[in-house]
């Protein structure tokens, strides 16, 4: 199939919606199966190998065993509310897999809380994680359509009543009740088009699906 042709002018996009109360619209698109990405000579450069994920795509579907992942993280208590976290390994492909480092995460709560703000909390954290999968979605479906970005930018906001935390108010919910998530993307693309990309973000976007999606939690004590 046939990338969209580019309008080759400026478009700002600030789209906002709430993630459980705007399900992102069913559209077709070259990385959805059964439809292919035609190579050709393009100028884009977003930093997104599109002709691998396309050709892991395929191989996988011929081998669905290699598709089942398991991403893991490790969290040790250091003082009070403070934390810190590490992912290195994971599992993927038929076999264990590891990051290029390991990466640590520091968290704590804020002094409003009477905690020494040692890192960010684990709330933002989600948002850190809603922010990044969108994005990096933006970033490849944007290739795949031949289109240059020039920047892309979100916002994100998590409304929460921490009534619900502290036990004070059992009627309340200890999560977010909304998250609001502001795009400011500048690229070489008509609204429409950009529109349609961060629809196609939020479709294959991981995180957004475990955010309104039910998924099973289970904590043990070893």
């Amino acid at each position: 199939m046939n990338a969209r042709p580019v309008h080759h002018r400026q478009a700002h996009h600030r789209p906002s919606g709430r993630a459980k109360l705007r399900p992102p619209v069913p559209e077709p698109d070259p990385t959805e199966p059964g439809e292919e990405r035609v190579v050709s000579e393009s100028k884009v450069q977003n930093g997104v190998n599109v002709d691998a994920l396309l050709a892991a795509r395929d191989a996988l579907s011929k081998e669905p065993a290699g598709a089942q992942f398991e991403w893991r993280a490790s969290c040790k208590w250091v003082n009070g509310t403070h934390s810190q976290s590490a992912v290195r390994g994971f599992g993927g492909l038929g076999g264990e897999q590891n990051h290029k480092t390991e990466f640590t995460f520091d968290s704590d709560h804020p002094e409003v809380f009477a905690a020494e703000d040692n890192g960010a909390t684990p709330v933002e954290y989600v948002l850190v994680g809603l922010a990044s999968c969108l994005t990096a979605g933006v970033a490849s479906v944007a290739q795949n359509r031949d289109i240059q970005l020039k920047s892309v930018e979100a916002k994100l906001e998590g409304k929460m009543d921490i009534l619900g935390i502290l036990g004070a108010d059992p009627d309340v919910r200890n999560g977010f009740q909304d998250i609001r998530v502001t795009f400011d993307i500048d690229a070489d693309a008509s609204a429409e088009d950009i529109e349609a990309l961060v629809a196609q973000s939020q479709k294959r976007s991981a995180v957004y699906d475990i955010l309104t999606n039910p998924t099973n939690v289970t904590v043990q004590v070893k």
